[in-house]
């Protein structure tokens, strides 16, 4: 379980051990085997990880070769029929016994987590809290979201039969995410794939690996059966597991889930992407401005707004623009930023790379370049890959702080004229994940979430529905396909429907409708078709039926 790797969450950080490439900038997202960049002419044996918010290397993992992950993929069907074989009830022990493991390993985790993400404390514990929340509600409920179904007959002549949904995993899952949650991003569909019954061969990215690599670890530890593994490395990992698994769920940028549609969809396996979000915030004249301000704050800017719902554009209406925006620029400047320790001193964290530091400079300048303003922030702290955390006002459409995902603690903040402009603005995007709505009214509220273009949206809130694991987190347009969760749903969709009917009477040798075809029996049958299912006098037409059997039909 797990690869080799060398890991170091203290103070002063080890030397890693030799590597033929040095990753600092690496992508988020694997390519898949439709990419069609050259492909470079040494490949890497060995990636080395680095703490973003000092430049340090934390670690190193393998760049495992495709014919690595083919080989994991066989090795891990050859276990999944016995894992499926023990049942929801049987899963449920050993998805309990990987909770007991995280909550006694949780200081643990975010000393690795913080080191390869520069996160806060406070961030850090988050992830795995979030994971122990979520196995207890998945390996609680897998056996009632799993057990058969018997829908009604839709007719009495369907009643001969008993009827049966079946729902049996796909085999091999494969689960590639991004660098912001390192340990949450993976347990959100590593865990419901494994209650479902499937195995699961996890990529995630190589920015972020070793919290991944603690998941597998813990669930060797336990003793669990070898039916999930971690592969690690670039794109061309990434995209050996695409070309492998039966089922591909991913968590990045829009491009990359494009290419792994396509990819799938040659080899008609099934997928469910949830991709880059725009997410727009609209504060009305009758909303509680401090709490708007407090929580668009949290919404834009927690996990330095490198999450997948940060809050990326807010619209005020007029009569409170002013008010909103000093509430939130006194408290935005307010915000501790730095490198932290399990003290928790620090609110704001490093960026994962300089890449993505570079993509936040450049919006952020190309905002103030067509005349838009910093009230705080702006610019680069020129520690590590710190971004201070930052207000622009004077905002438009035609920057593309408001129209391209930034992944960076921005909030870009625009004066509407009413809720009809607002409403327009936030659905003038490709992306649609999900949106706030703050209000006084929380009838008006529902009224103006039904008009937004987006997977969910938050009244006077942000990010709840990230924590009602009932509601499916999913998103529309560009912003992906399929959704998380949403109760039962969230284990289903690893699972494929089977449809079994059984009879209910003693059969005789051959049914009315088997060779030879009898017109009698074809009359008798339409007949009562007509009487279950047509509606007024053409449930009684036995003449129209007798004709039309006969040949005789208009």
């Amino acid at each position: 379980m797990g690869e080799q790797i060398v890991t170091n969450t203290g103070s002063a950080p080890e030397q890693p051990k030799t590597t033929t490439a040095r990753k600092t900038a690496a992508e988020s997202t694997p390519r898949t085997s439709t990419a069609t960049a050259p492909r470079p002419a040494t490949v890497a044996t060995q990636i080395e990880v680095l703490n973003p918010a000092t430049g340090e290397p934390v670690g190193t993992v393998p760049n495992t070769p495709a014919d690595a992950v083919a080989a994991k993929v066989r090795e891990l069907r050859l276990y999944q029929q016995e894992w499926e074989a023990i049942g929801p009830e049987g899963r449920k022990e050993w998805l309990l016994k990987l909770q007991d493991w995280l909550i006694d390993n949780t200081d643990r985790l975010a000393d690795v987590l913080q080191s390869e993400t520069g996160k806060p404390r406070m961030d850090a514990l988050i992830d795995p809290s979030f994971a122990v929340d979520l196995v207890g509600y998945y390996a609680r409920r897998a056996a009632k979201f799993l057990a058969d179904e018997h829908p009604a007959p839709h007719s009495p002549l369907a009643r001969l039969k008993r009827l049966t949904t079946v729902y049996r995993p796909y085999p091999v899952v494969g689960v590639i995410t991004p660098w912001n949650f390192p340990l949450a991003m993976p347990a959100l569909d590593v865990i419901p794939a494994l209650a479902a019954g499937a195995a699961v061969l996890l990529k995630p990215s190589e920015v972020t690996p070793l919290s991944a690599l603690e998941l597998a670890r813990g669930w060797a530890e336990i003793g669990a059966p070898p039916v999930f593994a971690v592969v690690t490395g670039a794109g061309e990992t990434g995209a050996a597991v695409v070309d492998t698994v039966d089922y591909v769920q991913f968590t990045g940028s829009t491009d990359t889930g494009r290419a792994i549609a396509t990819a799938c969809a040659r080899r008609l396996v099934p997928y469910s992407l949830e991709l880059g979000g725009k997410d727009p915030a609209i504060v009305l004249a009758d909303a509680d401005i401090d709490r708007a301000a407090y929580g668009i704050a949290f919404g834009g800017l927690f996990n330095a707004g490198q999450v997948c719902i940060s809050v990326e554009r807010v619209y005020v209406e007029a009569p409170v623009y002013d008010e909103f925006v000093a509430k939130l620029t006194d408290h935005v400047r307010s915000l501790r930023q730095g490198i932290d320790d399990r003290r928790s001193r620090y609110d704001i964290g490093a960026l994962a790379n300089r890449t993505q530091q570079s993509i936040v400079a450049n919006h952020v300048e190309d905002a103030l370049a067509k005349g838009a303003r910093a009230l705080t922030g702006g610019k680069a702290t020129g520690i590590g890959t710190f971004f201070e955390p930052t207000v622009l006002v004077d905002v438009d459409h035609r920057m593309t702080c408001m129209t391209e995902e930034t992944f960076g603690p921005t909030l870009p903040v625009m004066k509407v004229a009413d809720e009809t402009e607002a409403v327009a603005l936030a659905n003038d995007s490709i992306y649609g994940l999900s949106a706030s709505i703050w209000t006084g009214d929380k009838a008006r509220g529902e009224r103006l979430a039904r008009q937004l273009n987006t997977g969910a949206v938050n009244i006077n809130d942000v990010f709840a529905n990230l924590f009602n694991f009932a509601l499916p987190m999913g998103g529309w347009q560009q912003s992906g396909i399929g959704t998380r969760w949403g109760g039962a749903a969230g284990v289903r969709k690893y699972c494929r429907a089977q449809a079994i009917t059984t009879p209910m009477l003693p059969t005789q040798k051959k049914e009315p409708f088997w060779f030879p075809y009898s017109t009698t029996k074809l009359g008798l049958a339409l007949t009562a078709m007509r009487a279950t299912g047509a509606r007024g006098m053409r449930r009684i037409g036995v003449l129209d039926v007798i004709n039309t059997v006969g040949g005789k039909g208009k």
